[in-house]
């Protein structure tokens, strides 16, 4: 008796948390239609105000104060459903059992007009209908259920043990088409969910692949550059090492100054080849001979190999040209690495996206540093679907705000593409505008 008394309370508080509440779920506007549905559910309820009106005062014979009631129950709970259901739904199954009570007494009574119906009237039938349905499009299937089975209680209360004489029955005809409604309901808010859920998932999906693919290439542009790092740290290493061959009778404060800059550098250089090793580890649970890929210690590209890459872009098919202007002096390894990568990135969209199309490779040697210019042509060719989704340009940016530089990548009215980035040589943004001065003292022409 106790296990049933716990679920007979249990189901109670379930009832109560779901059908007694006033809260409120206003119906959103349709896709396509707009405010449309609205106004349909406004005419249903004035429609069943004029007929439930007459049908409840002259057919039933009530006082038109009690029949005005019921029929205002009736077409209000349609229009409340619009923006409270569960209350409306309390609304209509209240004003029908109210009218339903009535009339019962005039049939038992005085017997009003030969097949009345009951306990359910025509205009209370419609408005509950639509309620039911309005409920079962925002709450959950359980809770329109449940008021689906509460109607049926009433009806089943009201008809089947409470009974009366010469009527015509609505009963079943009220809960067939009450479970049309409620399923009809239910169906249409799991779609409209489904399709929520799925456009949430894709936003999530583009945010996190462009997330990630851009996290790969910060990555990826760390590891380069770290590279970089690990090549001066192995300099400063080796020339503390020499450095006391080079001077005649070194004090020992010089031979232990020395000797701790080789060790700090050496200190630095394992673990910046521990990190490296975890970054460059696409499965870190992996042994390193497990994992194919390029050697772990190879050169990284300067623009001294501009030559080699143009050269195997026009193997694959692309026309492309360079020039050169401006004195070129030394460059620091990462601005000329990011440089390259940059050429490289902007070379292979064209291939990808500019089938049959010209490309232009333009570096300008500025004081300030150096202006990387990527122009190609219109395509003659429509580009075979890709599945990027402008990740590269992330990269690209990443490589050139990194520096303190900046790109742009745009349009150009003849239909072609621009893609141009200043990476400036002390790593500080120009204090005027890179792209308007330009040095034709040098100019290879490729």
């Amino acid at each position: 008796m106790t296990h049933g008394g716990n679920r007979v309370r249990h189901w109670a508080g379930v009832l109560r948390d779901d059908l007694w509440t006033v809260r409120a779920d206003p119906l959103p506007p349709s896709t396509w239609l707009r405010w449309l549905p609205h106004g349909i559910v406004w005419l249903a309820a004035f429609a069943v105000l004029a007929g439930g009106l007459p049908q409840m005062q002259e057919r039933a014979g009530l006082a038109f104060g009690y029949a005005l009631a019921v029929a205002l129950g009736q077409s209000g709970a349609m229009v409340l459903a619009l923006w409270r259901p569960v209350l409306a739904w309390w609304l209509s199954l209240t004003a029908t059992v109210l009218g339903g009570v009535a009339v019962h007494h005039m049939l038992v009574a005085e017997g009003p007009a030969q097949g009345f119906t009951w306990p359910w009237t025509v205009a209370g039938m419609v408005a509950h209908l639509f309620v039911l349905l309005l409920l079962a499009l925002r709450v959950p299937g359980r809770v329109a259920a449940e008021a689906l089975a509460l109607t049926a209680l009433t009806t089943y209360v009201l008809q089947g043990l409470w009974g009366a004489r010469d009527y015509q029955s609505t009963g079943v005809l009220t809960l067939t088409l009450s479970s049309v409604a409620v399923v009809l309901g239910t169906a249409l808010r799991g779609r409209r969910e489904a399709r929520t859920a799925l456009a949430r998932q894709t936003t999530l999906t583009a945010e996190e692949r462009a997330r990630r693919t851009l996290l790969e290439e910060r990555s990826r542009i760390a590891r380069e550059l770290h590279d970089v790092v690990a090549h001066h740290m192995s300099v400063i290493s080796i020339q503390a090492q020499v450095a006391p061959h080079l001077v005649q009778n070194p004090s020992d404060e010089l031979k232990e100054n020395l000797a701790g800059i080789r060790e700090n550098a050496l200190e630095a250089l394992t673990e910046l080849r521990r990190v490296l090793g975890v970054l460059r580890s696409e499965h870190p649970d992996l042994p390193p001979d497990a994992e194919r890929g390029p050697a772990p210690h190879a050169p990284q590209p300067t623009l001294d190999r501009l030559d080699a890459l143009v050269a195997n872009t026009r193997a694959a098919g692309l026309t492309v040209t360079t020039e050169v202007t401006g004195g070129r002096r030394p460059l620091t390894p990462g601005l000329e690495l990011s440089a390259y990568r940059i050429v490289q990135e902007a070379l292979s969209n064209v291939l990808r996206h500019a089938p049959g199309a010209h490309a232009r490779v333009h570096l300008a040697h500025l004081p300030q540093g150096l202006r990387v210019e990527v122009t190609n042509s219109r395509p003659l060719h429509t580009p075979a679907p890709s599945p990027g989704a402008g990740h590269g340009l992330l990269g690209m940016r990443e490589r050139a705000a990194m520096l303190g530089g900046t790109l742009t990548a745009h349009p150009l009215p003849d239909g072609g593409y621009q893609v141009t980035a200043f990476l400036p040589a002390d790593g500080t943004k120009p204090s005027a505008d890179p792209h308007s001065s330009a040095d034709p003292a040098t100019k290879d022409q490729a």
